[in-house]
């Protein structure tokens, strides 16, 4: 009979909980698991597509009421071709109106958009999204990495100088964004002009890669960057904070401390790594609202981006753009969290072991 060699001993400090004992080579992928999120997901996909066809819908008047308040000279024939053009053929039901939505949902037509001249709404959608992302992005993910690193080192020292910064941030994080914004334009923009006061470029500049005009990008975004960071820096610090001294009152850190290793490894490699794991979710979901969630800052700093794009038509009624807007919404909400999903299972071994 031949012996079987038994598996090496896993430090139950390196696994990160004094709970869990890892086999090596056992890992199996969780089909069941995967399987169940991607049924979860794929029905969340589809109430968000529907609520996004029946919501407008339940508002009073349409893009094309609209359209002829104010334009008086508009003949009732063509009027009925814009409502057959933009979905609204009175002649139809709402059920084959909903039949007709998901046969060009299917065949990546999202309609077209009165508000702005009849252009495809995805070509609408395509020219104000990169100005969303690369400016709230940026500014989100440059906050939580501050937040959270600050946030691990006021937890690490607690008790020490670096607990002003709590308060400090807290306080920021609560005035209201548009007036924090506003106070900005006033300091920066009016007084002391180093910053503009609104726009993504100068007006008669020519969009390109050329470093004039990137420079010039850069020069407009810094200021409601930095109020985003600003507004947002509190949360992420204070939840970091509070995630680590619940940590560092675990076994495995006073296991890793009285083995004498280094101060540093037991911050970032034990405590910090587990603290993290609930800042991850609320990351995702930040990520996901990038899209949709500046419409106050695109106000204050007449930024052309997603935000102000999805107020505009949901004033105008623009059915079309608004479920375009809504579709993007959605979908990088579901993308996040699927990211998510896996960076937690990826940081937290025990998610590994209870899903396989």
């Amino acid at each position: 009979m031949t012996a079987v060699e038994p598996h090496p001993p896993v430090d139950a400090i390196e696994a990160g909980t004094t709970a869990t004992t890892i086999v090596a080579g056992r890992s199996r992928i969780p089909w069941r698991f995967l399987g169940g999120r991607a049924l979860f997901y794929l029905f969340t996909l589809w109430a968000a597509l529907t609520i996004n066809f029946f919501l407008p819908r339940f508002m009073k008047g349409d893009a094309v009421s609209q359209y002829l308040a104010r334009n008086r000279n508009v003949s009732p024939e063509a009027a009925d071709a814009l409502r057959a053009l933009l979905g609204l053929d009175t002649d139809k039901s709402l059920w084959e109106q909903y039949l007709d939505y998901w046969a060009l949902l299917l065949h990546g037509d999202l309609g077209v958009s009165l508000l702005h001249g009849l252009r495809p709404v995805t070509e609408v959608i395509s020219q104000a999204l990169p100005w969303t992302v690369g400016l709230v992005g940026f500014a989100t993910i440059v906050s939580f990495a501050i937040g959270t690193i600050g946030g691990a080192m006021v937890g690490w020292r607690r008790g020490g100088r670096l607990d002003a910064l709590i308060p400090i941030t807290t306080f920021l994080s609560t005035i209201p964004y548009f007036w924090l914004g506003l106070l900005a334009i006033a300091v920066f923009s009016v007084n002391l002009r180093w910053f503009p006061i609104g726009k993504a470029y100068g007006v008669g500049m020519k969009p390109g890669w050329d470093p004039e005009f990137i420079g010039q990008v850069i020069h407009h975004g810094t200021l409601p960057a930095a109020t985003i960071v600003i507004a947002s820096l509190g949360g992420w610090m204070l939840g970091m904070r509070n995630m680590m001294l619940t940590v560092l009152d675990e076994d495995y850190i006073t296991v890793a401390q009285a083995k004498g290793m280094p101060n540093r490894r037991v911050l970032w490699r034990y405590a910090a790594r587990n603290a993290v794991l609930p800042q991850i979710q609320s990351f995702a979901l930040s990520i996901g609202f990038i899209v949709g969630g500046t419409i106050v800052m695109e106000m204050v700093f007449s930024y052309p981006g997603v935000g102000k794009l999805l107020l505009d038509a949901t004033n105008a009624k623009d059915y079309a753009l608004m479920q375009g807007v809504f579709l993007v919404i959605t979908l990088s909400v579901l993308v996040a969290n699927i990211l998510a999903d896996i960076a937690y299972a990826f940081l937290d071994p025990r998610t590994r072991q209870t899903e396989a």
